[in-house]
This record gives structure tokens, C-alpha cells and sequence, in this order.
């Protein structure tokens, strides 16, 4: 657990991500388990990664030592950053007809030559355990129905509020960023909670006065040192869902009162995207 400097007016509670990741693999080891004994079947996921980007290969690598963790069959194509789209819906359509792989992630981004639509759109709705399909997005934003999958990050963002009981139903939430990754099924999670939200994007005017009526602060707009203390009201919850390259004992995220805090970057299962997270109480 990382410590926070606090002033005496603030106290903090940090959102330990570590321990609900411990937690929910063993759930899954458990279920994995049960599967395997009650079904004689293997989960299997399989991932398409197209390029040499570190992060995207350090990603990858993250969800296969995960699998291994909890006894999910791992399968992984890796193509050249030169590859055509046709190859890469290929790997897709082989894994899609592999009764032996349920779940598919192609890893993004991809190169800007390959369109990116296209390929989500390839991945069965049926294997689309990143929730990207256009029907799983579609089913999300819809009342009185159900995706098959949920985008991860958001999905972990909601998994930490419910752990940690934070109340969401009535509440007035704030999402920056509308990326179709985070920033938009993070918000429609949020709706279906029941909360009031509101979307904080590149063209808002006066997003600081918007984000200080939040009660749920979730910024996933990847920028360092974007949201101040000045942002935030006392008593809120902020969960900062960025990975950013940057010198880590000069960077704060977050200030409040003219203190520094530092992040806690934590790994979170499902499948294993660097999230990071703070949960502040005043």
C-alpha cells in the first residue's frame, strides 16, 4: 500500500487495486475450476496482436501470465506492423471457428492503415470479451438490455466503486474523456447505476466547474497533471484511468489544498489493464 502526504484538514483512503485483483483471481480460479471438473472444458482467450509497440506487447504479456494464473488456455498471433487487414481478419476468423478459444482480444491500437471497425467487427459477438462489437456497445447503452461482454476498464472502475461500497445510485459522476475504449461504456456503466452524468471532453467549456459537482471523478482522458484539486469537492471519489510515461517522483495527478499525491498504479484483472486509482475522502 503507497502512502499519501496529507494535511491535517484531509484524510484519504486509497482504493487498494492489488488486493481486489488478488481477490477476483482466485473467484476466477475457483470458477475456472468448476468449469473444467463439471464440464471437462478448458476456457481458452485468445489474443491478435499486430505491431512491435511496447506498451501493446507488455499488455500482452500481462494477460497471458494472467490466464496461466488462473488455468485459462492462452493463444496468441503475432503479426508485423506491415500486415494486411486481410491477415489479421484471417487470425480472426481461425480463432472465431477454434472451438477451443471463447473469448478474443485484439490488442489496440492498431496501425493506422488497418481500419480498425473492420476487425472489431470481425470478432464473433459470441468471443468479444473486450465488448467492443458494435452489438455489444449497442446492447450497453440500452435500458432493459444485456451485452455479452463489458469493456474492461470501465467494468474495473465499476468492480472498485462496488467493492469499496461506494454509493452510486443518486450521485452525480463525471466522466473525462469520450474514447469508445473508456470515457463512453465508462459512462453508460455509470447510467445504468443509476447515476447523473456528464461528459467532460477536449471542447468543453469551464470543465473544472463541471467536475466540481462530481461525486464520482473518473478521468480517462490519458493526460498527466490534467485534473487539480481546485477540480474536485470535498468528499469525492477520484479514479484516474491513465497510463502515462512520465517521471514519477516529479508527476502528481492529483493536487488538493496545495498537497501533492501521488498515484498508486495498480494492476487489474480483467484482463489485466494498468489502471490507476485514488479514492479520496475530505
Amino acid at each position: 500500500m503507497q502512502t499519501v502526504a496529507m494535511t491535517t484538514e484531509v484524510s484519504s483512503t486509497i482504493i487498494d487495486g492489488k488486493f481486489v485483483a488478488k481477490n477476483i483471481r482466485g473467484e476466477i480460479a475457483n470458477e475456472v475450476a468448476r468449469i473444467k471438473d463439471s464440464a471437462s472444458i478448458v476456457p481458452g482467450l485468445a489474443v491478435i496482436l499486430v505491431g512491435s509497440r511496447k506498451d501493446s506487447q507488455t499488455y500482452v504479456r500481462n494477460k497471458r501470465k494472467a490466464c496461466e494464473e488462473v488455468g485459462i488456455a492462452s493463444f496468441e498471433a503475432s503479426l508485423p506492423e506491415d500486415c494486411t487487414e486481410e491477415e489479421v481478419i484471417k487470425h480472426i476468423s481461425d480463432f472465431n471457428n477454434n472451438p477451443s478459444v471463447h473469448g478474443i482480444l485484439v490488442q489496440l491500437p492498431l496501425p493506422r492503415h488497418i481500419n480498425e471497425e473492420k476487425i472489431l467487427n470481425a470478432v464473433y459477438i459470441e468471443k468479444d470479451v473486450d465488448g467492443f462489437h458494435p452489438l455489444n456497445i449497442g446492447r450497453l447503452a440500452m435500458q432493459g438490455r444485456d451485452p455479452l461482454f463489458v469493456p474492461c476498464t470501465p467494468k474495473g472502475c465499476m468492480e472498485l466503486l462496488h467493492r469499496y461500497d461506494i454509493e452510486i445510485k443518486g450521485k452525480r459522476a463525471v466522466v473525462i474523456g469520450r474514447s469508445n475504449i473508456v470515457g463512453m461504456p465508462a459512462a453508460l456503466l455509470l447510467q445504468r447505476g443509476n447515476a447523473t452524468v456528464t461528459i467532460v471532453h477536449s471542447k468543453t467549456q469551464n470543465p473544472e466547474e463541471i467536475t466540481r459537482q462530481a461525486d464520482i471523478l473518473i478521468s480517462a482522458a490519458g493526460s498527466p497533471n490534467l485534473v487539480k484539486g481546485s477540480w474536485l469537492k470535498p468528499g469525492a471519489v477520484v479514479i484516474d484511468v491513465g497510463i502515462n510515461a512520465v517521471d514519477v517522483s516529479s508527476t502528481h495527478p492529483l493536487e488538493f489544498n496545495g498537497e501533492k499525491y501521488s498515484t498508486l498504479h495498480i494492476n487489474f484483472l480483467n484482463f489485466c489493464e494498468n489502471i490507476s486509482l485514488k479514492y479520496i475522502r475530505i
